[in-house]
């Protein structure tokens, strides 16, 4: 059995250190305070006796579990990211436990009157009875993704203490800035040396998780021109209402907020305007990869289209791709998500295979080289001031990390090895 106190104590010896990264920057780790976890964990992996412990100069973390059996098992890994998304504060977290989780509103902070209720976040009803652990409302939790570390760094301590578990060898990574889509930026596939892995950086118990978006980023600058309001006529061109046209131009529908499951959109998320000049930053999103390459000529065919009405470069774009869709490297190797799903079932888990709405590690190493599906982790409403985490389902990740790994070095079973 998971001790359950000792997993709440690591979970929150982690979420208590700050380790939001930054975006504008071009350090990796793109924040310095992101060597604060990174040091404690990797002194962690050698207190709990993993062998071949290593941090980079880029604060990534791999360590080693080497196998207790005498016949061929492939090496597989686990991989989390310890840095907290910039889309709200992580600094000074203080995370409240709510035993036996009754169903009703839990009061976050009450002097804000800031509300974790199941009227809004229906998903809460599946955890009562449950320990939770949230938030006091002023800033994101972190179990995105330091749930994911706490069970891999508490399975592979249960393993060490339990060496009746037989198992091949067993790498773990532990990556910064996943965040802001550069987790797997310098991850050094080769050096982890494992057949295929896992991200714990789910959500819902159950999530099992080989398909996610194609990704890019717009960047859209429009130009326009200032002059006196007084003696504007024929010569002012404000260039917010030129990005107005642009966002207006767009499906409306498509959007985060209006779509679900295989759907795609486009996402603006940041605007910064002024009357000489404005810049639109999007994400744009689909799973189907032509349907991902028609989102993005849309936009550039908007981009001329309004340059053309205005008979002059008035709308610069520039677009990136971030990350692709696994799915492509992972269905040549669906016995890896075969064990994962085996695994869940042996531990009276219904799984829940789905596509991710978002993107991994794992989605830029299936890329490089390393299948990596993805696996519940447990916690929800990520990113902002409702996060909360329900501790049984930290627990149930750590008995499928365990399992995963039990049933890799079955001989008996008829898994492709």
């Amino acid at each position: 059995m998971i001790n359950k106190q000792h997993l709440i104590n690591r979970f929150i010896s982690y979420v208590t250190i700050d380790t939001e990264s930054d975006p504008e920057s071009t350090t990796t780790p793109s924040t310095a305070k992101q060597w604060d976890l990174a040091h404690k964990l990797a002194e962690e992996l050698k207190s709990i006796g993993l062998s071949d412990v290593t941090i980079d100069d880029k604060a990534y973390i791999m360590a080693t579990l080497p196998s207790n059996v005498d016949h061929d098992v492939p090496t597989i890994g686990f991989v989390s990211h310890f840095d907290t998304s910039p889309d709200f504060t992580g600094a000074n977290v203080k995370p409240r436990i709510i035993e036996d989780y009754n169903g009703k509103d839990i009061v976050l902070n009450e002097v804000e009157n800031i509300i974790l209720s199941p009227d809004y976040f229906e998903d809460l009803l599946l955890y009562k009875g449950n320990t939770l652990i949230v938030t006091d409302g002023t800033t994101l939790l972190g179990a995105d993704d330091k749930a994911g570390i706490t069970e891999i760094v508490t399975a592979m301590e249960y393993l060490i203490q339990h060496p009746e578990i037989k198992h091949g060898d067993i790498r773990v990574g532990f990556t910064p800035d996943e965040e802001i889509g550069r987790g797997a930026h310098h991850f050094d596939v080769e050096k982890f040396g494992a057949e295929w892995a896992y991200t714990m950086d789910g959500s819902q118990i159950g999530e099992l998780e080989y398909e996610n978006f194609n990704a890019a980023g717009a960047k859209v600058h429009v130009k326009g021109k200032i002059v006196h309001p007084g003696y504007a006529k024929g010569k002012m061109v404000n260039s917010m209402y030129i990005a107005t046209e642009f966002i207006n131009s767009l499906p409306r529908l498509e959007t985060p907020e209006h779509t679900e499951d295989y759907q795609g959109f486009f996402h603006l998320y940041s605007i910064d305007g002024k009357v000489d000049e404005t810049t639109l930053q999007y994400i744009i999103r689909d799973h189907d990869k032509d349907h991902f390459e028609a989102r993005k000529e849309m936009l550039h065919k908007l981009t001329n289209d309004i340059n053309s009405e205005y008979g002059r470069e008035v709308i610069t774009i520039e677009i990136k791709d971030q990350y692709f869709n696994m799915k492509e490297k992972v269905e040549p190797v669906m016995h890896i998500v075969d064990i994962a799903e085996e695994a869940m079932k042996q531990l009276g888990i219904e799984p829940l295979i789905k596509p991710i709405r978002g993107g991994t590690d794992g989605s830029q190493l299936s890329y490089m080289g390393l299948p990596c599906p993805n696996i519940f982790a447990g916690g929800h409403n990520f990113h902002g001031r409702y996060e909360y985490v329900p501790v049984e389902s930290m627990i149930k990740a750590t008995e499928v990390i365990c399992k995963i790994v039990e049933l890799t070095a079955d001989k008996s079973l008829n898994f492709k090895k």
